[in-house]
């Protein structure tokens, strides 16, 4: 299989060098995805970033947003990797995918949406419900920007309520994260190789 240059965002609240259970599942998907291809990883901490608020693709001075957006644009793959905080994805990843809504109105020369061939997964972290109603949600939005979705392209581990285990303070990873991470990355890889070799239908 071709190379494949991914994308990974970090939406954890905790910037670095703080510990991160988001980055520690986004860091075993990129392990699993080089396992079925010969991967280009760049993972962005968007903590790191001073990211305006805003729905354009530049939001004037200071916004860090358009560096993250060209790489995003330049990559085959995009992985978005949350928290769980009051039952919902965090605020970065929030305001990740109101940016994103810029490219929208962006078209490539054959007058296909600019993200048309780029495939997208989900990973999701916490100790408390609300996995599936976070990629739900940002499954949609991803689609609707353009990016594709392989089957069952997320992976989640919810800890027990209340418990004070973080993902990041666990061993092992526990064998059903496991198996489904490395579905994900297989399911991704499968999907942008054939993106990558005949694009969707030019729409005009």
């Amino acid at each position: 299989m071709a190379g494949l240059s991914v994308v990974a965002l970090n939406c954890t609240l905790t910037p670095s060098p703080g510990a991160s259970s988001t980055q520690k599942l986004l860091d075993e998907v990129l392990v699993a995805l080089a396992t079925r291809a010969t991967v280009t990883s760049d993972v962005v901490r968007l903590a790191d970033h001073d990211v305006k608020p805003g729905v354009e693709a530049d939001m004037g001075p200071g916004d860090e947003w358009p560096t993250i957006r060209d790489r995003i644009r330049a990559a085959d793959v995009l992985i978005v990797a949350t928290p769980t905080w009051l039952g919902h994805m965090s605020s970065v990843a929030q305001r990740m995918l109101e940016r994103l809504d810029a490219e929208l109105s962006e078209t490539d020369e054959d007058g296909r949406p600019i993200m048309f061939g780029k495939v997208a997964a989900v990973a999701v972290v916490g100790n408390e419900d609300g996995a599936h109603k976070i990629v739900a949600d940002m499954a949609q939005a991803l689609n609707d920007i353009g990016f594709s979705l392989p089957a069952q392209g997320s992976v989640y581990w919810n800890g027990e309520a209340m418990s004070g285990v973080d993902y990041k303070d666990l061993d092992e990873t526990p064998k059903a994260v496991a198996s489904t991470t490395a579905t994900l990355a297989a399911n991704t890889a499968h999907l942008a190789s054939l993106l990558g070799a005949q694009q969707y239908p030019a729409t005009s």
